[in-house]
């Protein structure tokens, strides 16, 4: 862990994913500094809600309303002709407010300082950029922040703050690519989907049989008679969380915390955000006293759905780095309700529903600031006022009596079973 010093620390923004408005709203209410979203075009995720133009107005003026920002991510790699109308987007960009583009291909880098003058740009972690140098060559280029690659050590992350004052925006958290900096063409061969086009089918985390070539035997069932192996071979890599790590991403200069994830949940989303936002604030608050707190690892077991490692920052990841084997049973929750109006006189909160839950279950509210709370359902009422057992009607408004004060936008989940 690194250790604190006399210099000044530079509290550093917590960049939460946004695959939809919802999610924008959801993940700046639980705490992040600013959001990264996709738009119509150019971007690495075609099955994420991307954003409309008016989307993206009414997202800007909600996040400048809360005092955060918004980038919009148009990373793809580009061939012949993919460039064209790159110019008129992003001087829309620009124009309806987004504070910064994030960009892999050179072509769309110059396109858009050229045609779209100040609107800042980001270097995207397609880049990989791994060394100072990088960052120099792109500050040269007019880009003021720079992603760095996921394959980039705490050692590396600490010599290139030494060495430039560009902006370093780094990954802490969310799913990792066991290609190289996400450049893979596997979907492309697996499934006819360009990867680097926006189209990714996540072939690597598919289940793979192993033959003895070039017989064309197969081997991988003996070994799975021998109890060698327990599953099909994978090259799925696990999910990335740095939440024991946050003073050494300060200490060496990270600026910017960013948490993977445009097609995750609003569940993902504001629990997610909500840990590194209490992380954060802890150790700004006093890091030579900080400690990682073991609820802030709990809440975030809540939303993983794959194992947890620190990625590349502390060594090359290795086998136990992957999702092969037995693995240990994760906690699942369900994600069943928002609150949409809390009345303090009553102590009935009205709550949305987003999956069933019944009478007599064990429930947990959560919301920003982390605040949390357990209780039982004991009754609820639908919207005519009648007393029901269960909410089975995907979001039905209904009545409850809650434990404890909760607010609008705070969340509900259960264990399941």
């Amino acid at each position: 862990m690194a250790t604190t010093s006399t210099k000044t620390l530079k509290r550093p923004e917590i960049l939460a994913p946004a695959g939809t408005l919802e999610k924008l709203k959801t993940a700046i209410h639980y705490g992040a500094d600013a959001v990264y979203i996709g738009g119509n075009a150019y971007g690495l995720r075609s099955r994420a809600g991307n954003f409309s133009y008016e989307q993206m107005a009414e997202g800007v003026a909600f996040a400048k309303e809360h005092g955060a920002k918004v980038y919009v991510a148009a990373n793809m790699v580009t061939h012949e002709g993919n460039q064209e109308g790159a110019g008129e987007f992003f001087r829309e960009l620009r124009d309806v407010g987004i504070s910064a583009v994030i960009v892999s291909d050179p072509a769309l880098i110059e396109i858009c300082v050229t045609e779209a003058p100040g609107l800042p740009v980001h270097l995207s972690t397609q880049a990989s950029a791994t060394n100072w140098q990088t960052l120099e060559f792109w500050k040269e280029e007019g880009l003021e922040r720079v992603v760095l690659a996921r394959e980039v050590s705490m050692e590396e992350v600490a010599a290139i703050r030494e060495n430039t004052d560009v902006e370093i925006e780094a990954f802490i958290h969310g799913a990792m690519c066991i290609s190289y900096s996400g450049r893979c063409v596997l979907s492309n061969h697996m499934s006819m989907r360009d990867a680097n086009r926006g189209g990714c089918s996540q072939s690597c985390r598919w289940k793979y049989d192993l033959f003895d070539m070039p017989f064309g035997t197969e081997a991988h069932q003996s070994l799975l008679d021998q109890g060698q192996v327990t599953e099909p071979f994978s090259m799925s890599a696990v999910d990335m969380s740095m939440i024991q790590h946050i003073p050494d991403l300060i200490e060496n200069g990270v600026d910017s915390f960013k948490i993977e994830g445009r097609m995750k949940s609003i569940h993902y989303v504001s629990t997610v955000a909500n840990v590194y936002k209490a992380a954060v604030d802890s150790y700004m608050e006093d890091p030579e006293n900080w400690v990682c707190k073991q609820e802030w690892i709990d809440e975030l077991w809540k939303v993983a759905q794959r194992e947890l490692s620190s990625g590349f920052y502390y060594g090359t990841p290795s086998d136990e780095d992957q999702l092969f084997g037995a693995r240990r049973k994760i906690p699942q929750y369900t994600f069943i309700g928002e609150v949409m109006a809390y009345d303090p006189q009553t102590k009935m909160a009205t709550v949305r529903q987003r999956n069933h839950f019944s009478v007599g279950d064990e429930i947990e509210f959560y919301g920003p600031g982390f605040h949390h709370f357990h209780q039982s359902v004991s009754v609820m009422y639908n919207e005519d006022g009648e007393s029901i057992d269960r909410a089975p009607n995907p979001m039905m408004l209904l009545t409850m009596p809650v434990a404890q004060p909760v607010a609008v936008g705070d969340m509900i989940r259960k264990k399941k079973e």
